[in-house]
C-alpha cells in the first residue's frame, strides 16, 4: 500500500522534510542557548548587583581580568578624579533615547588607575554632536561605589577629541598616556560628596527572563508537525490509490458481466430454429391456378 514512498518524488518530499526539521532543531537549540546565557545574566544580577561592596585590594583581581561571574559586583574605591581625561562616549541609546555617557579615570589611593562610567547624558540641542553640558565630578578625595563591568571592543569607526566610540579600555589608556587597568571598568553606584549635579544615573538590568524558551518549543514544535504532516500525505495518498484500485476492479466485474450476457444471447440466437417467413400477396401464377381450380379443371 505505501510502496509509493520509495518513489523519487516521495523520497524528495521526506528529504525536504528532514531539511526544515533540522532547520527547526538548530533554530530552537539557537534560542536555548540565547535562554541559558539569558538566565546566567539574571543569575549575575540578583546575586552581585545589591550585594555588600568589597574593597579594592579584594577586587583589585577583577579590575585586571574580569570573572565573567563576577560582573555587576559592587566594589568600594577610594581616590580622586582626573578631570583632564574625562570622555564621552558616542551613541549611547537608554531607554529609546539618543545620548552619551560619561568615563573618568579615577586615581587611587594605592596609586593605580581605574575607569568609571559615572552615567549616561542625553544629546544636546546647542551642540550637535555633543551634550550641552557635562556635569563635572565631586573634586578633591571621593569614595566612589562602582559595579564591576568588562570592556567593550574596539569599534572601526573615529570619534570627535574629547569623544569615544566605545569603552575600549587599552585604546582609552593609550589616549590618557599613563597606565590604567584594563580588565573592567566601574559603572558608578554612588560618590561621596555627592555633586550638585550628575549624569543620569543608569537602571537596574531586566530581570526578566524573556520569550527564549517559548520561541524555542514553537521551533521544536514545527519540526515534528513537518513529520505529522508527511505522514497524513501519505496516508492520504495511500487510501486515494486504494479507492482508485477499488473503483477500477468493481468496473472491470461490470464489463466481464456484461460480456458474459451478450455471449449468452448470442448463443441462444445460434440454437434457434430458422423462421420462414410467409409472403403477404400471392404470386400471378397463384391466382390463375386458384382460378381453374374453381372452374372444375
Amino acid at each position: 500500500m505505501y510502496r509509493f514512498l520509495f518513489s523519487s518524488k516521495w523520497l524528495g518530499y521526506l528529504l525536504l522534510a528532514a531539511i526544515f526539521a533540522s532547520a527547526c532543531v538548530f533554530l530552537g537549540r539557537w534560542q536555548m542557548d540565547r535562554r541559558a546565557e539569558t538566565l546566567a545574566e539574571i543569575n549575575r544580577v540578583v546575586t552581585n548587583y545589591s550585594a555588600t561592596p568589597l574593597s579594592f585590594d579584594q577586587a583589585r583581581g577583577e579590575f585586571s581580568a574580569l570573572d565573567p561571574a563576577r560582573e555587576w559586583t559592587q566594589v568600594e574605591l577610594k581616590g580622586t578624579y582626573d578631570i583632564d581625561g574625562q570622555r564621552i562616549v558616542r551613541n549611547r541609546p537608554l531607554n529609546g533615547q539618543p545620548g552619551y555617557e560619561v568615563v573618568v579615570p579615577f586615581k587611587l589611593e594605592s596609586g593605580e588607575t581605574v575607569v568609571i562610567d559615572r552615567g549616561w547624558l542625553p544629546i544636546g540641542n546647542r551642540n550637535p554632536g555633543s551634550p550641552d553640558s557635562i556635569p563635572a565630578p565631586p573634586a578633591g578625595q571621593v569614595t566612589a561605589v562602582v559595579r564591576l563591568k568588562h570592556g567593550e571592543p574596539r569599534l572601526d569607526r573615529g570619534a570627535p577629541d574629547g569623544q569615544l566610540a566605545s569603552i575600549d579600555l587599552p585604546a582609552y589608556a593609550e589616549q590618557l598616556g599613563y597606565p590604567v587597568l584594563t580588565g573592567a571598568y566601574g559603572q558608578l553606584a554612588s560618590e561621596s560628596p555627592a555633586p550638585a549635579e550628575s549624569p543620569l544615573s543608569f537602571p537596574k538590568p531586566a530581570t526578566e527572563e524573556g520569550t527564549h524558551l517559548s520561541y524555542s518549543l514553537q521551533w521544536f514544535a514545527f519540526g515534528v508537525l513537518m513529520f505529522v504532516g508527511f505522514g497524513y500525505a501519505a496516508r492520504q495518498q495511500a487510501r486515494n490509490a486504494a479507492i482508485d484500485a477499488e473503483e477500477e476492479s468493481e468496473s472491470a466485474d461490470a464489463s466481464l458481466d456484461s460480456g458474459s450476457a451478450v455471449h449468452s444471447a448470442a448463443a441462444a440466437a445460434r440454437r434457434r430454429p430458422p423462421v420462414t417467413r410467409k409472403r403477404k400477396h400471392p404470386t400471378s401464377e397463384e391466382e390463375e391456378d386458384a382460378l381453374l381450380d374453381a372452374q372444375g379443371y
